[in-house]
């Protein structure tokens, strides 16, 4: 399956589910025709399928449904999470603004009353700082990305309420609720103590994931038990809001001009909200401007990436910056734009970045660059992709991936996702 489905297979698709009573415990009757989801970065035809051929049967589905559940499950007894809650406010004062700190930067002295953060600040290139886990908001917002998510492909296999009353509670916690709900910006993303109140680079905070939100939110919009009409109207909202604060922004101006994966996160964020919000023009040129703006500086000849094999994470950060090409692709394919199909000046290509993983990735030779904590599983998601899309050497490498933590799950969310932890 490589490419996106069309009205025919949908149409048959949906008359399998409907016909089917495997799913007893769905909020509509097993009899209604589902709705396909209209998500932004996943394929909803395809997720419609895979819920069909689950429900006659699919052994390996059925698999990967086990493996989805048991990372929802671990979800049901936590959260909701909400920004009000840190021990102090982000530098506007405000308690609903989002806030973070730098990962990479350390206290340089040892604190003392006069000088409580250890101030100046100095960078530690891939070298986290547990204080950024503590205090602040960015640990938080990562579990409603993930939980979110989870909890709504829970919800759409499996049909059982408690995955989508519990997504449900945690977006209107984060961000609908008057009391408890953030504001659409980042200007307090990944501040430095005593030097910055906020940076660009903050966005990728969100831009590296948020997009998982917007889709768990199309899927919840297709029936979801417990999520109505105003959760909707204000999911939209907020990504407007978000949208407009990005485009318009010193930060999201100075974002979208990065040169690294900062750039191509951001113009997947950019590309992925539009869509949501139904600027298919702004979405369709995002993707069609990002081959020559992105792909033909970011990745060379031979399908390397430059500016991410400079980091001391190189492994992590090539296939970190290929998570938001191959994502941005995906959206490209709602909106007519085969970013796959482009060849750079150079013969650049999304095709040949992954190529140039497959060694590494299969465990055929050693990773030749610098990587402080190599792990091979980090590929497989962006190999998925590549052999989706139609690249015979990746389909070729899917029998010799290694399996992520969790167990495999690209057959019921066919998008990529980072699976090593480290962020920023």
């Amino acid at each position: 399956m490589s490419r996106r489905f069309r009205l025919g297979a949908i149409l048959a698709t949906a008359a399998a589910l409907a016909a089917t009573s495997l799913f007893p415990t769905a909020s509509a009757s097993p009899r209604t025709v589902p709705k396909v989801p209209r998500t932004t970065v996943l394929d909803g035809a395809r997720l419609l399928h895979a819920k069909a051929r689950l429900a006659h049967g699919d052994r390996r589905l059925r698999q990967a449904v086990e493996n989805l559940t048991a990372r929802a499950d671990t979800w049901l007894g936590q959260g909701p999470w909400t920004v009000v809650d840190k021990p102090r406010p982000a530098p506007s004062g405000n308690v609903h603004d989002y806030l973070s700190q730098a990962p990479y930067w350390w206290p340089s002295r040892t604190p003392t009353t006069d000088n409580p953060w250890g101030c100046p600040y100095v960078r530690r290139d891939g070298q986290r700082n547990p204080e950024v886990d503590t205090g602040t908001d960015r640990q938080d917002a990562e579990k409603v990305f993930d939980s979110t998510y989870d909890l709504a492909l829970a919800w759409y296999y499996t049909g059982e309420r408690r995955y989508a009353q519990k997504a449900g509670r945690i977006l209107r916690t984060w961000f609908l609720d008057p009391d408890t709900r953030m504001n659409p910006h980042l200007n307090h993303a990944q501040f430095i103590p005593c030097r910055y109140d906020g940076r660009a680079i903050g966005i990728i905070d969100f831009s590296q994931s948020y997009t998982s939100v917007v889709d768990a939110v199309a899927i919840l919009d297709t029936g979801a038990p417990s999520w109505t009409k105003d959760d909707r109207r204000g999911m939209r909202r907020w990504n407007t809001e978000f949208l407009d604060w990005l485009r318009k922004s010193d930060f999201g101006r100075q974002e979208a001009a990065a040169a690294n994966n900062h750039g191509t996160f951001h113009d997947m964020l950019l590309a992925g909200l539009a869509y949501a919000v139904g600027d298919r023009d702004l979405a369709r040129r995002t993707v069609r401007e990002a081959a020559a703006r992105r792909v033909d500086p970011q990745i060379a000849a031979d399908g390397s990436q430059p500016l991410e094999l400079a980091r001391t994470r190189s492994w992590h950060y090539s296939t970190f910056d290929l998570v938001a090409y191959t994502r941005l692709a995906a959206i490209g394919e709602h909106v007519g734009v085969d970013l796959w199909a482009h060849r750079g000046p150079d013969g650049q290509s999304l095709f040949g970045a992954v190529r140039y993983l497959l060694p590494a990735a299969t465990g055929a030779a050693p990773w030749p660059h610098p990587e402080l904590e190599f792990h091979r599983f980090a590929a497989s998601d962006v190999v998925h992709a590549a052999a989706d899309a139609g690249d015979a050497a990746a389909r070729k490498a899917l029998p010799l991936l290694q399996e992520p933590p969790g167990g495999d799950l690209w057959a019921v969310r066919p998008a990529a996702e980072q699976l090593d932890s480290i962020t920023g």
